[in-house]
Order: C-alpha cells, then sequence, then structure tokens
C-alpha cells in the first residue's frame, strides 16, 4: 500500500467514525444536531429533506457496491443496511404510530434485506 492510499483509506474510516458520530447525536441530542446541521429547529421540511436525500443515497451506495465490487460485497451491504428499517421500525411505535405499520413496512424490508444480504453474501 502507498503512503497516499494509506493516508486516503486513515481520512475515508475518520469519516466515516465522524458521520457515525453525527447519526449518534440525530438520535440523542436532536436539537443540538439541527442546529449543528444548520437548519431551524421547527422546520419539518428540512427534516423530510434530510431524509430524502438519504434515502437516496441509502439506494444509490449498494448499486455503486453492486457494480464496482460485485453481488457477494452488496451482501454484506445489504446486511448492513438492514439496520435502517429496523431502527424506523422502533421509530415508528416510539413515536405514535402503529405497531402494524412498524411491522408491514419497515420490519418487512429488514427481513428482506437480511433474506438476500445472506444469500448474496454467503453465495
Amino acid at each position: 500500500m502507498t503512503v497516499l492510499t494509506a493516508v486516503a483509506l486513515a481520512v475515508a474510516i475518520a469519516g466515516c467514525l465522524f458521520i457515525l458520530s453525527i447519526g449518534a447525536r440525530f438520535l440523542l441530542a436532536p436539537r443540538v444536531a439541527l442546529t449543528g446541521f444548520g437548519v431551524p429547529q421547527d422546520d419539518p421540511r428540512a427534516l423530510t429533506n434530510i431524509k430524502g436525500v438519504r434515502d437516496i443515497t441509502s439506494g444509490i451506495v449498494p448499486l455503486v457496491v453492486l457494480a464496482a465490487a460485485g453481488q457477494h460485497a452488496l451482501g454484506w451491504v445489504l446486511l448492513a443496511a438492514a439496520i435502517t428499517p429496523v431502527g424506523d421500525a422502533l421509530i415508528v411505535t416510539r413515536n405514535g404510530g402503529t405497531v402494524r405499520h412498524a411491522l408491514s413496512v419497515h420490519a418487512s424490508t429488514a427481513a428482506v434485506l437480511v433474506v438476500a444480504g445472506l444469500l448474496l453474501a454467503l453465495s
């Protein structure tokens, strides 16, 4: 590995850890996180825009992994991505949504990701 590659890898890992901490801050201190993001705390449109961009990214990243690294790597990415709909199901049930909706939409999505991910990752 060249020095430049090692530096790029270190920066990439640091960026991943940083964005994980930002995500945790949105869960643990949402008002602080929104202020840090730069939007008003009471603007639902800003929140839906944030979610929209992240959902688009969540759809593009696995496709890039598939194109660059193949179906085996895609399987592992899908397994990791199953965290999102599991979290969404918890958010729904903890914020006034129905268990039926959480299970029929979010938990079923997680199950599909896990099954497809395992089939691809272990093939």
